[in-house]
């Protein structure tokens, strides 16, 4: 099996892959370095029909594979954080760019979002599903927190499920019954996810996140005064 760790460099996070006569695909464009006897592979997305569904989600239609003994490091190098998520035969639906790479057994496909989904939840039109058996290695703005669903309800106010499992029921919905009153209570619309099933949410930004957009504005601060 490939082996999948989070290396840590001056504050950025990459993913490395090490083979051992191995294959796994990675998103186009995510390779990093390489090291050893490693061969690359374009590979097209599962022939006419999966090279459409990838352009209209705006996934890459040409996905790299790489093959045989080495190490592979992924990108692009981030202060956020790479998550693995084992799959056992289910299926997840990744946030919109989320996704980074997977094994050989993980096949992956697209779903289509409602435009109420799209327009009011904050999501993409288009999201990414993983289903297999394999690794998966997404990324995601700060840490995820696993929640676990038996028949319940989730309902979360913002995009912060950057993984849920293909079994729940996702749907937009009012904080309130009314419009006036969703309105109101400064909620308006909440991301609802019912039924049984895991859900990652990353609630907190990634404190080197955080500290990155500090400097950012603190920068153009500057540059604003200097401009005067």
């Amino acid at each position: 099996m490939v082996q999948y760790e989070v290396v840590k460099k001056e504050g950025l996070k990459m993913i490395k892959a090490t083979l051992n006569g191995e294959t796994f695909s990675a998103e186009a464009g995510a390779l990093h370095y390489m090291q050893g006897n490693v061969q690359l592979v374009a590979k097209s997305a599962g022939g006419v029909g999966g090279m459409f569904k990838a352009a209209l989600g705006g996934q890459s239609i040409v996905r790299p594979q790489y093959s045989g003994t080495g190490e592979v490091f992924l990108g692009p190098p981030i202060f956020g954080e790479y998550n693995i998520l084992e799959l056992n035969g289910d299926g997840w639906v990744l946030d919109d760019g989320a996704y980074v790479c997977s094994d050989q057994g993980i096949k992956l496909d697209i779903i289509r979002n409602s435009l109420w989904t799209s327009t009011f939840g904050g999501e993409s039109m288009f999201q990414t599903v993983v289903r297999g058996h394999g690794t998966v290695v997404y990324q995601s703005e700060g840490p995820v927190e696993e929640i676990i669903l038996d028949n319940d309800t989730l309902s979360v106010d913002g995009s912060f499920a950057v993984a849920r499992t293909e079994s729940l029921e996702f749907s937009v919905e009012r904080a309130t019954k009314s419009f006036f009153g969703s309105k109101m209570s400064g909620e308006g619309f909440l991301n609802v996810m019912r039924g049984s099933g895991k859900v990652m949410l990353a609630p907190v930004p990634n404190r080197d996140v955080n500290l990155i957009n500090q400097v950012r504005g603190i920068g153009g601060h500057i540059i604003s005064r200097l401009s005067k």
